[in-house]
């Protein structure tokens, strides 16, 4: 059980990557005032909590109903979260999150009369915490749960590091200030090294779990 949440809490940690969104939604809530900056945190991290609970619940029963076998998925899924490791270990997932931000304030410029916190939900709940490796992973892991009570304790790792994402959207002008770009680019390279061993895992085990019904019905 101890393995089961570490690993589950490692893998969330990285893929969600709280630290990281700190320029992100800086950027994004340029020219807001203290008060709709907090709503809009607030909103954003409501939203990825409710989405990523709800494949928690359901998404190994949605991947049945689709007719998708988990080990396909844990192959799939490794893989994207390897190519996520990819971006982070040479720093091509920082720029692609800043040009997503910098296209949503463009857009918002635009069009002057839209709501301003409709941000919230595009793009800082999805796809930049609840995006489609936190969802993988979410899905990845809960399906290997060992118990419900594995499952309660996903729950609570995934509703903490929502949480941590909020407090650093709260503190996101001086944690930025505080690392420093060397200070990111260490901290994201390291997480990238991790996550890219925790994706290999993952094929692996689907690999693996394939072979094995292979053989099975051989």
């Amino acid at each position: 059980m101890l393995d089961y949440l570490l690993n589950a809490l490692i893998t969330l940690f990285v893929t969600i990557d709280p630290i990281g969104l700190a320029p992100i939604f800086v950027g994004l809530t340029r020219g807001m005032s203290r008060g709709q900056r907090r709503q809009t945190a607030i909103r954003a991290t409501v939203t990825a909590t409710i989405i990523l609970y709800t494949f928690a619940l359901i998404g190994e029963g949605l991947l049945t109903f689709l007719g998708i076998s988990l080990a396909a998925f844990r192959i799939s899924g490794g893989l994207l979260l390897f190519w996520i490791a990819f971006e982070m270990v040479f720093e091509r997932r920082d720029q692609r999150k800043l040009a997503n931000a910098q296209k949503a304030i463009e857009e918002e410029r635009v069009h002057e009369l839209a709501d301003i916190h409709h941000l919230a939900v595009f793009p800082l709940a999805i796809p930049l915490i609840a995006g489609p490796g936190a969802i993988s992973a979410t899905i990845l892991i809960a399906a290997s749960a060992p118990s419900t009570l594995g499952l309660i304790g996903l729950l609570v790792i995934i509703g903490a590091l929502v949480g941590a994402c909020l407090a650093v959207f709260l503190l996101a002008g001086p944690l930025d200030r505080m690392l420093g770009t060397t200070g990111r680019i260490v901290l994201t390279r390291l997480l990238g090294v991790l996550l890219s061993a925790l994706a290999v895992q993952f094929v692996a085990d689907g690999v693996t779990e394939i072979a094995r019904a292979a053989m099975r019905a051989g």
